[in-house]
């Protein structure tokens, strides 16, 4: 600051101090702010509108003026380049004075500003970005903007009060990404100088950024669709290009060859470029569902179900079957009522595919319906219907004495037997047999010839012939009758069983092995031709046993309940000739149901009881429904074989040893001994008495309260007050409750002894008192009998004189 400035504003302050601060400066500026440039020129002008004063100017390093009375004065540079620059306008009036000060900003800005990094940039590496300012001034007018592309990353700003020119930096700490790359970074520096100044900024340079990375894959475990290649679905990323090799089981593939789904596993990958690369990679092959069925099968009816269909895919796939176009579940095991066809998808996120199956189910053949017994004349025709449904579908065969005149057809399902020009050899029995893979079904009918002609003229003697197992016996004799003996050319046996002849008259069968034979005599007889007759022949075994058993295998049943016995008749023939009878005790109680033991359905031979003739195992079963008035029952069977009048003995029967039954039922409490309601008279125990019955024996229990205070004795319980009492009854069947409820009463009689005495005292003391009134009265007083004063009334009472009357007699 010069000396005469100095000087200026000593005395402009003595007088500012003498005569007191103005408060109101008569003094305007214009303008009151300036901005200027370094080294341009500035002028502002320093005005009053007082025209009596002592005079104004202006104190400045440049551009002073010394103080002269005039209105106006203006303080001008024509290069302003002082940077502390304060110019002063001031005022003085009679001693009186003031001074006011403009806004002067001086600045400088660079026109361009350059950007640097520290290095290169590394992906995840901070990187120092330095944006370079110089000579800039007023400082803490100054910012700078940080730009990545055209996003704002960064802003600062300098609280700096140095008005000279510095040289400034501003710095940006950026971590790239690989992403980053390709962008650029710029540094804008502005000066902002308020609004009358100009609006001043810069940029510098883009920065171009290359982030150097990788190389990078980013799989662990991958999934991959069959088709796709690695590259396509795991490429590896990096910043030089990595060279990259790829290897499964330490070999070296092509790494643009498609995926099949054999190529899931784990693979290397080795990729050379801003940093080495090892690892390990697991591919999932995805691919389509892929479905195999058969387009037929077959199954049983009731079997598991045991339908292979291959499926595959990646993810799995879901199935669903359909059935007439609605959605099922496959059932474990088919029935008829399951046939059909289905189809089955296979579905996964890729795709889905469907496959379509006929699933066809076996059963065995049904009851044989349509055929019936028939009676026709002789020499008419007559057809046999056979019908069954079974798949596959059934054959038919039929069992009967075949003759000439007999044709068997099959059609549609049905088997058909012709009978034309029936004959007398026509009658008899015929069995027809329904029959597949799954089983078979017979059924057997009678067909009967009218009118037959005269049967053959032979005579079997005798014509039923029944001989006991492993005992020859006597033989069957053939003879021709008497009236055909002359016409007769032979005479032979035949057994129509296996068709072996005998050319002998005399039949013995085989009672060791052949239990089956059909003997025949057959005679030639002449204008009649050949004929013959059968001879019935009943070889029987008696049983080894005869023995009776539950079917539980137990001797005791429950009351009311049904259960089965089982007679078992052991090595016995022939079946259809025996019977069984059921006994309980003496009573009988029916035949029972005869059925044979070890038996396969289809063995009509051996399982038919009408058919069979060999030694079997039967068994005879009857259902029993007993009470508690049977325990102890005795039962037993008698096995009974009915050979006929030609039998030896006509008859055989066995027993089988007794089998006694126990009944068991549940407890029965007698109520009549413990009623539901018991009265208790206060002071006097009640002694409850539970008696029950059952087999077994039951168990008498007493449930109460704890609190209770009772005496237990066997079934008796003694209780001293009111309560719940339970009786249980309990056996191995079941077990009865019987609840009783003891009443508290009073015991009234004493009382009503003592107030019957107190109310005969009260009495007997009335009676005392009123006895004792009357006796003073009467008893107690003197009479006079001289002069006696008749009554006015009657003359019959006399008085004594005092108010009470005494009846007296009048004496004549």
């Amino acid at each position: 600051m010069s000396e005469s400035r100095f000087f200026v504003l000593l005395f402009v302050g003595l007088i500012l101090i003498a005569t007191g601060v103005n408060t109101s400066c008569p003094l305007e500026l214009s303008p009151p702010r300036v901005v200027v440039k370094y080294g341009d020129p500035v002028t502002i002008s320093c005005m009053t509108w007082k025209r009596d004063h002592d005079g104004m100017g202006w104190e400045a390093p440049q551009g002073g003026k010394s103080i002269s009375n005039v209105t106006s004065s203006n303080w001008t540079v024509d290069s302003l380049t002082e940077w502390d620059m304060s110019p002063i306008c001031f005022f003085a009036s009679h001693y009186k004075g003031c001074t006011i000060t403009p806004g002067l900003v001086l600045y400088t800005f660079p026109e361009t500003i350059s950007i640097r990094s520290s290095g290169d940039l590394k992906e995840g590496e901070e990187t120092v970005f330095t944006c370079d300012i110089v000579d800039v001034a007023p400082l803490q007018n100054l910012s700078v903007t940080w730009f990545k592309g055209d996003t704002i990353i960064h802003r600062e700003t300098f609280n700096d009060s140095t008005k000279e020119p510095v040289s400034q930096s501003s710095i940006l700490q950026f971590t790239p990404t690989r992403e980053d790359s390709g962008s650029t970074i710029t540094c804008e520096a502005r000066l902002d100088l308020g609004p009358v100044g100009p609006d001043l900024k810069v940029s510098s340079e883009e920065y171009a950024v290359t982030v150097f990375f990788g190389p990078d894959v980013p799989c662990t475990v991958v999934e991959i669709t069959e088709g796709q290649t690695i590259e396509e679905k795991c490429a590896v990323t990096g910043n030089p290009a990595p060279k990259v090799r790829w290897f499964q089981d330490g070999e070296l593939i092509n790494s643009s060859v498609p995926f099949g789904r054999k190529d899931a596993g784990r693979y290397a990958v080795e990729a050379e470029g801003h940093t080495p690369l090892n690892k390990t990679i697991t591919f999932i092959v995805l691919y389509g569902p892929e479905l195999e069925c058969p387009s037929t099968y077959t199954v049983l009816e009731h079997d598991d179900r045991n339908l292979a269909c291959t499926v595959e895919g990646y993810p799995t796939p879901e199935i669903i079957w359909y059935k007439d176009g609605e959605e099922v579940e496959l059932p474990e095991t088919f029935t008829r009522r399951d046939a059909g066809q289905y189809v089955i998808t296979a579905s996964n996120s890729l795709t889905s595919v469907n496959s379509t199956v006929d699933i066809v189910v076996l059963y065995p053949p049904s009851q044989i319906v349509e055929l019936e017994d028939s009676e026709i004349e002789v020499g008419s025709d007559v057809w046999l219907k056979c019908s069954s449904v079974g798949n596959p579908r059934p054959k038919y065969s039929w069992t009967y004495y075949r003759t000439g005149n007999v044709e068997e057809e099959s059609e549609d399902g049905v088997s058909r037997l012709i009978i034309s020009n029936a004959t007398a050899y026509n009658g008899g029995s015929y069995t027809c047999r329904a029959s597949n893979v799954k089983g078979s079904v017979y059924k057997t009918v009678v067909v009967t010839v009218n009118g037959a002609p005269p049967e053959c003229p032979i005579e079997i003697t005798p014509e039923t012939l029944i001989v006991e197992y492993q005992n020859q016996g006597r033989p069957a004799t053939c003879q021709p009758t008497s009236t055909s003996a002359s016409h007769v050319r032979q005479i032979y046996w035949q057994d129509l069983q296996d068709n072996r002849t005998f050319d002998v008259i005399d039949w013995l069968p085989d009672t060791y092995n052949n239990w089956y034979s059909r003997p025949a005599c057959f005679g030639d007889f002449q204008g009649i031709g050949t004929c013959h007759k059968k001879l019935k022949v009943i070889i029987y075994k008696t049983p080894d046993s005869v023995s009776i058993r539950p079917l539980e295998n137990s001797s005791s049943v429950l009351e009311d309940r049904a259960f089965q016995l089982h007679c078992d008749i052991i090595n016995v023939a022939p079946a259809q000739m025996l019977t069984v009878q059921w006994y309980r005790g003496s009573e009988a109680i029916g035949p029972g149901v005869l059925s044979l033991e070890d038996c396969q359905p289809d063995d009509v031979r051996n399982c038919d009881i009408g058919v069979v003739k060999s030694p079997v195992n039967l068994t005879s079963s009857v259902n029993v429904t007993l009470n508690r008035a049977h325990s102890g029952a005795e039962f037993r069977c008698e096995a009974q074989l009915r050979l006929g009048s030609e039998a030896s003995h006509g008859a055989w029967s066995s027993e089988s040893a007794p089998l006694n039954l126990t009944v068991l039922y549940k407890p029965v409490i007698n109520t009549a001994k413990l009623p539901k309601r018991v009265p208790l008279f206060r002071g006097y125990p009640e002694e409850l008495v539970c008696e029950a019955h059952g087999s077994p024996a039951p168990v008498i229990q007493w449930l109460y309260s704890k609190d209770k205070v009772v005496q237990v004795s066997g079934g008796n319980l003694t209780v001293f007050e009111e309560g719940i009492y339970n009786c249980s009854a309990r056996n191995g069947v079941d077990s009865t409750v019987h609840v009783v409820e003891v009443v508290l009463k009073e015991d009234y009689l004493p009382l009503i002894a003592g107030f019957v005495a107190v109310t005969v005292v009260v009495i007997s003391v009335i009676f005392v008192f009123l006895y004792s009134i009357y006796y003073k009265n009467t008893k107690m007083r003197r009479y006079s009998l001289k002069n006696p004063k008749l009554s006015t009334h009657n003359g019959n009472v006399a008085t004594n004189g005092w108010d009470l009357p005494l009846p007296m007699t009048k004496l004549s």
